[in-house]
């Protein structure tokens, strides 16, 4: 998503081009551009000539946003992640409420930068 904001508006950037420039499998940059482009982060167009965009601009996305949607989860423990079956010592876990705490402040920070923050290495 930064090499898409660092490309500029409107140019349609190769899958090829991104993963040799971000030393990132082109396999393992497709998954996570299909995830993408699905949840409308970014438009993509096929063929000769295509590639991704993003399709706002680099202040209307939130790093918390893109790291939800590619890895998941930003929960520190697998206990605080979002549909968890309940573990057995939730109710008497004296170390829950801390671990629940973490999890909202990396939520916060993460909610806190933009796509522009980081281009510009403002609030990071």
């Amino acid at each position: 998503m930064v090499y898409l904001a660092q490309s500029g508006e409107g140019a349609y950037v190769p899958l090829k081009e991104i993963a040799e420039e971000e030393g990132i499998s082109q396999k393992y940059l497709e998954a996570i551009m299909t995830v993408l482009s699905k949840a409308g982060f970014v438009d993509a167009v096929h063929g000769k000539g295509g590639g991704y965009r993003l399709n706002r601009a680099p202040e209307n996305y939130t790093i918390g946003s893109i790291l939800k949607l590619t890895e998941g989860s930003l929960a520190t423990v697998s206990c605080t992640t979002q549909g968890a079956s309940a573990c057995s010592r939730s109710s008497c876990c004296k170390a829950l409420p801390m671990w629940e705490r973490l999890d909202k402040m990396v939520d916060s920070f993460f909610e806190s930068i933009t796509l522009n923050d980081i281009l510009t290495e403002e609030n990071i």
